[in-house]
């Protein structure tokens, strides 16, 4: 039985190599590429802001005025900002005090062992630390949740991995910044304007560290974000 069942596959293989052959290569492709969810898309779904934050929030601390709402969805929280680098966490020959002059060896939530993240290796957003203005936590987010970061025709997913100054936003880490093509040097890099970050509520992924996790989770919300099944 087993010596026939080797042979039926045999034949099997084969005719299915020809048919694939004869097929044309978008009908042969996996499909995963026409469920991706497009920047458009996700773009289209937040030309409205519902404000939930009490006031806006500076991109700079040198900026002369706040500009910077949070908005909200009913799955969702996101504004729209610049892209500072944060390269806090874990020392790396790309993120420490000689490369960042603001380095910290700390983050604010930390990996499955108790270590600080790195900000080299693990794409993630840093949210304002809570205040009056708005709190993450009163909005179903924590470290961990899932996001989507917009830029230009690109979208990449992570987790919340740090919190920063109270009255800031608008900062993501040296491997978000690189998946983005945006310069994540901590000194010179980031992006002056142009990013809109997407925190889906109550989607927190575990280990926090899982960049597989919070693409496949990140996907699938996006995919209910803009309505599809």
């Amino acid at each position: 039985m087993r010596t026939r069942m080797l042979a039926l596959t045999s034949a099997a293989c084969g005719a299915a190599l020809l048919a694939a052959a004869a097929l044309p290569a978008s009908a042969s492709a996996s499909g995963r590429e026409a469920d991706e969810v497009t920047a458009a898309a996700l773009l289209a779904e937040m030309r409205a802001c519902s404000r939930i934050s009490k006031g806006k929030y500076r991109t700079d601390s040198g900026s002369a005025r706040a500009t910077v709402p949070v908005c909200g969805t009913r799955d969702a929280v996101f504004w729209k900002a610049d892209m500072d680098i944060d390269c806090d966490g874990r020392k790396t020959r790309v993120c420490n005090r000689k490369t960042d002059p603001y380095y910290l060896p700390e983050t604010a939530f930390q990996g499955s062992r108790g270590e600080p993240l790195d900000s080299a290796a693990l794409p993630h957003v840093v949210v304002p630390g809570p205040s009056k203005v708005w709190d993450y936590r009163k909005s179903g987010l924590t470290g961990g949740s899932v996001v989507a970061v917009v830029y230009r025709d690109r979208v990449r997913y992570g987790v919340i991995g740090d919190t920063g100054p109270a009255g800031i936003i608008g900062e993501a880490s040296y491997a978000m910044a690189k998946s983005l093509g945006i310069d994540p040097d901590p000194s010179t890099g980031g992006a002056e304007s142009g990013v809109t970050y997407i925190a889906f509520k109550n989607s927190r992924v575990s280990p926090i560290e899982s960049r597989a996790r919070a693409q496949s989770r990140g996907a699938a919300l996006a995919r209910e974000f803009v309505g599809r099944p």
